[in-house]
């Protein structure tokens, strides 16, 4: 049994997914001890996202992948106070994770315009220094692009999701006939018609439970996918049921409809522990088989067809906030002369 949930609409061409690079905080100016002048502090080096930006294009651009600041001005007699060298901003895409040579996070950059500081310029020289200047911050940084499917396949160990993966996308993922063959998340693309490309990725949860039916697994996997993060549940849902080659899957694809089309009236048969607080509603059920390809077609087009409503209804709402702040917008601006114009009645008739 694979349930098919979509998860976040991305698009991804030719890319890398991660950079190793060496940053360097610009130095402090020199000092002017005769008049105590202070010289200006280093530049410093910021990662800053961009939408239209792709490790590919970052590492193209700058080859050596070394980025170091400005250094600050020496204090002088016309200007004693040094003016701050030039920062240094590294361009990345959006959805970036950022470490030191040790792993440790540094921080993220998850929209447009986030910036994360990751060497600092050094400071100017002052009195505390003896008017020395500071070198500049070194830190080689690793850049890991955070891979987000437009689609998840979530099921459990030997549902066939390796072999649907390889049958709907690109991939080429290992395939056996025992339990977790894959040992990491497969990601792969699925390429329509019109050029459009959908990348899908797939991943397991516990095989703890013995053998169940396809009812019992859908619940079992509403219920880890609850425990897991409950937001994933709000997302629009296909269920695929795979594995339609075998004997009787007719009869037990019919019974297994019975069965959604009133959740509710069977889970008496499971541990209160085990009832998810909401059943999954799938906007489509697509009986499937990898080995025979059957219902492939009719799940690719539902994928597609399931995004691009998606995609439609996110739009409509952020079309309808736009048009909401800019009429709040111009309700404050339309009041405010009406609040001056009577405060200024006021007046005169005090006067």
């Amino acid at each position: 049994m694979v349930h098919c949930s979509c998860v976040l609409f991305r698009k991804y061409g030719n890319f890398i997914d991660n950079l190793r690079l060496f940053t360097r905080g610009g130095s402090g100016g020199m000092g002017y001890p005769r008049l105590g002048g202070e010289g200006g502090k280093g530049g410093d080096v910021w990662v800053v996202a961009h939408n239209k930006m792709t490790l590919k294009q970052l590492k193209d651009k700058y080859p050596k992948k070394r980025f170091v600041a400005g250094e600050g001005a020496n204090s002088r007699v016309s200007a004693l106070k040094g003016s701050k060298g030039k920062d240094c901003e590294i361009p990345v895409p959006v959805g970036i994770s950022v470490t030191d040579e040790n792993g440790n996070i540094i921080g993220e950059l998850n929209k447009e315009k986030d910036r994360i500081l990751v060497a600092e310029g050094g400071l100017g020289g002052k009195l505390f220094t003896n008017f020395l200047p500071l070198k500049g911050q070194k830190r080689v940084i690793h850049l890991d692009l955070k891979l987000i499917a437009d689609v998840g396949l979530v099921g459990f160990p030997n549902a066939g999701k390796s072999s649907l993966l390889s049958q709907i996308s690109h991939a080429k993922p290992a395939i056996a006939d025992y339990a977790f063959t894959t040992l990491k998340p497969e990601l792969g693309k699925i390429m329509y018609n019109d050029f459009k490309q959908v990348d899908i990725s797939g991943f397991q949860l516990s095989s703890q439970t013995q053998y169940r039916t396809a009812f019992e697994t859908i619940i079992l996997l509403t219920k880890e996918l609850e425990l897991y993060k409950e937001e994933v549940q709000t997302k629009p849902a296909l269920l695929a049921v795979n594995k339609m080659d075998l004997p009787d899957a007719q009869d037990k694809f019919r019974v297994l409809m019975n069965q959604l089309q009133n959740p509710k009236d069977f889970l008496h048969l499971f541990e209160n522990n085990m009832i998810p607080a909401r059943t999954m509603e799938f906007q489509h059920i697509i009986p499937i088989s990898a080995i025979t390809r059957e219902g492939i077609d009719e799940l690719k087009n539902c994928i597609r067809k399931s995004l691009d409503e998606h995609a439609n209804q996110e739009n409509d709402a952020y079309h309808k906030k736009q048009l909401l702040n800019l009429q709040v917008s111009n309700t404050v601006a339309y009041s405010e002369p009406q609040s001056k114009n009577a405060l200024t009645s006021s007046r005169m008739d005090r006067i």
